[in-house]
């Protein structure tokens, strides 16, 4: 990380860190968001009896541990690595490379401004973590109003090459929603009713859906979107907009949500 923290985490949080030490009951390490270091006991590095702790740990690996206990005035920091489980270490692990990127963007975008990272990321960095909770988290957000960035007060023409850079570095986030409609209709026009009423689904979707025959009168409706709120919406009305138009016609049509 290129900035590191001078507080302390919380107790219960995951830090990612680098071993530096390994004794015969205790691990050593210096945590990669903040300038502080901490311990693990050996009884903290692996569930069950362990013969040889460096068969867990050697120094200069990167480890993920959960913050047990912290003592400000003494400046300790008991940690635990057997307490972080497979899928907390993947979300970690994503969540420090998604704020390395946002770092990047901060680096990238004060080479072209012509002024040192340190200098821009202290510009934005305050205002945005009272707010969120990572300067990624911010630029996400950002992505889907420009008008966030004003709001950090910094030079304007500092923001515009901001705004590029974090086009160029981040790409939008997408939901994704599948379901069937079964349409079944007896009338002698019944393709051009089925054709109709798909297309109807389209404009209410605003062309913003995928439809696909699966047969046997089966349809896929596939709508990805920004957020799920948006995603609902546009599946919603294309699918009561087509059943609408079936019904019209004195057929019958059935959707059904795709489990996640």
């Amino acid at each position: 990380m290129l900035f590191k923290k001078q507080d302390f985490p919380e107790e219960g949080d995951l830090v990612l860190c680098t071993v530096t030490s390994v004794q015969f009951h205790s691990v050593f390490v210096d945590m990669d968001e903040y300038s502080k270091g901490g311990m693990i006991h050996i009884s903290e590095v692996s569930p069950g009896r362990i013969r040889n702790i460096r068969d867990f740990v050697k120094e200069g690996k990167k480890i993920v541990c959960k913050v047990l206990r912290i003592n400000k005035e003494k400046g300790y920091i008991d940690l635990s690595l057997r307490r972080v489980n497979e899928s907390e270490k993947r979300r970690k692990i994503d969540g420090i490379k998604r704020e390395q990127n946002a770092e990047k963007i901060v680096e990238i975008a004060a080479g072209k401004i012509g002024i040192k990272t340190e200098q821009l990321y202290k510009e934005i960095s305050e205002k945005i973590l009272k707010n969120y909770a990572s300067l990624h988290a911010f630029f996400e957000e950002v992505l889907k109003d420009e008008k966030l960035l004003e709001s950090l007060g910094a030079d304007k023409k500092h923001l515009k090459v901001i705004d590029e850079t974090i086009k160029q570095r981040i790409k939008p986030t997408e939901v994704e929603i599948v379901g069937k409609l079964k349409i079944t209709t007896f009338d002698p026009n019944g393709i051009d009713i089925i054709k109709d009423s798909l297309k109807k689904a389209e404009e209410a979707a605003n062309n913003e859906i995928s439809i696909n025959y699966l047969g046997s009168g089966l349809y896929r409706f596939m709508v990805k979107a920004p957020d799920y709120k948006k995603a609902e919406k546009l599946m919603k009305n294309a699918t009561e907009s087509a059943i609408s138009n079936v019904i019209k016609h004195a057929g019958t049509a059935e959707f059904n949500r795709d489990s996640a």
